[in-house]
Formats: C-alpha cells, structure tokens, sequence
C-alpha cells in the first residue's frame, strides 16, 4: 500500500517496489500475462531487428508493450470486480468483459502495426 508520508526518492524507491509487485503478481496469477510475457520474449527483440529505424522499432515495440499493460489493467479490473463476491451482476460481467475488449483490440492494433511497418512500407 501507499505510504503517503513518503516524498522524493523513498517514495520513487517504494512505487518501484510495488510496481515489481504488481508485475509478480501478473505473473504468478495471471496465465494470459505470461503467454504474452512470452510472446514479447520473442516480439520485442524482432521488432528491433526488423524495424528499418527508430520510429518502426518504437511502433513494433510499443505495440507488444501496449498488449502487456491492456492485459495488466484487465487483470486488475477482473480482481476488484471478484473481490466483491461472486454473484452474477450485470454491471460487473460488463467491465470484465469490456477490459477483455480491450485486450483484443490492443492484440488487433498489434497486428495491424507489425503488418504496415513490415509490408506496407
């Protein structure tokens, strides 16, 4: 948890921290995280080897990081919409399904942009 008192770099040091957790966690609990984990394993270092300058290595890159934080979110949302039980409501089967939504338009954006930068240029 945050520690409001906390200023300059201890609070830096602190946020880094739970961002490393955050990142465990995905790992740990999530299984979609760590396909994708693994599919940037391999994306990302062919994005800079194919991308032909900086702006095509940033959008091939950025796409495959983009698909990790959407699913990072998703698994958020997904975990607050369980923490408040597991009974059947509309609001709640409505922000898990559009944090999926957002998953697979991140993962179609991805295609789309690896497909222009490598064949349509």
């Amino acid at each position: 948890m945050a520690d409001r008192g906390n200023k300059g770099i201890i609070r830096i040091i602190k946020a880094s921290g739970y961002s490393w957790q955050g990142l465990c966690a995905a790992w740990r609990h999530e299984a979609a995280f760590r396909q994708e984990l693994w599919l940037a394993a391999v994306m990302i270092p062919l994005g800079l080897y194919l991308g032909g300058n900086g702006v095509e290595k940033a959008l091939l890159v950025g796409s495959v990081l983009l698909v990790l934080l959407i699913e990072i979110l998703n698994s958020a949302i997904e975990a607050v919409v369980d923490r408040f039980g597991d009974e059947q409501h509309e609001l709640s089967g409505r922000a898990k399904d559009m944090a999926s939504a957002a998953v697979a338009l991140a993962l179609a954006l991805m295609a789309v942009v690896w497909v222009l930068v490598l064949f349509a240029g």
